[in-house]
């Protein structure tokens, strides 16, 4: 079983890359994040064609996350427990049939954060580092069913100096900073594995290259889309792989997608 990360930025605009990539790929599970509309403006016809089922978190021109799975999700969670005044689209999670039981897949858009303020309290890294704990509340909830679970996405945390072409100068920045890290590390410590990070593990292998400042062109990246994998899913991983190769398309997003392949 193929279960993949991307963030689309905007699924409308990218949409031919999308089917291509999909068409090429072939993933079983494709976590979109930043899809960019609500969930009645989402390409479901399109996709459906391609043979997914889509379920689907959407908000208007900004977040949004959805899940393309080749079977019918047995459940569908829209959203992230512990506040429910929180009004943005950024998770969604699915259980899913597989040989011999289910696995579980979140899918992860985390805030950004920036500007993180003079003393590190600007109300949008707040809101990053208050969602990082929710998520870390819900992962812990979602451990005790002992079943392959993925938590997949878009993190915006730089997990390694590795793991960015310039440390020293993200340094302070809200995805790369003592506090991020913190946060990022209790949820892993709970029992998550960095699937890249565990099986390849090589420095300068990046999922991001903002359009400007010739960042794709002088390979100025950052490696800030993860899988992470309870003990269960990770027994199951053979291989991950970060799709580099579609940041050189036609109007490309900025993200490219990780797989990672299962035996599920």
């Amino acid at each position: 079983m193929k279960i993949a990360s991307w963030n689309i930025n905007s699924v409308k605009a990218r949409m031919p890359n999308l089917t291509e990539w999909l068409k090429r790929a072939q993933p079983d599970v494709l976590c979109l994040q930043e899809i960019k509309t609500v969930d009645d403006g989402f390409p479901r016809m399109e996709i459906e064609a391609l043979g997914y089922h889509c379920s689907v978190h959407g908000q208007k021109s900004y977040n949004g996350v959805a899940i393309l799975s080749r079977v019918t999700p047995d459940e569908v969670r829209i959203g992230l427990p512990g506040d429910e005044n929180d009004e943005q689209a950024r998770y969604i999670e699915v259980v899913l049939p597989a040989k011999g039981g289910v696995v579980r897949v979140g899918c992860i858009y985390l805030p950004n954060g920036n500007p993180v303020g003079e003393d590190a309290d600007s109300e949008k890294y707040r809101y990053k580092l208050d969602w990082m704990a929710r998520l870390k509340d819900h992962a812990k909830t979602l451990l005790k069913f002992e079943e392959p679970l993925i938590l997949a996405g878009d993190y915006n945390v730089i997990p390694r100096a590795g793991d960015c072409h310039d440390p020293e100068g993200w340094w302070g920045d809200a995805l790369y900073r003592p506090e991020t890290l913190a946060a990022f590390h209790a949820i892993k410590n709970l029992g998550f594995y960095d699937a890249f990070e565990t099986l390849d593990g090589r420095d300068g292998q990046y999922s991001f290259w903002d359009y400007q400042g010739g960042a794709w062109q002088n390979n100025l990246g950052i490696r800030i889309d993860h899988l992470l994998c309870s003990g269960q899913a990770m027994d199951r991983l053979v291989d991950v792989t970060i799709d580099k190769f579609v940041r050189e398309g036609e109007r490309p997003s900025d993200h490219v997608p990780i797989i990672g392949r299962f035996e599920l």
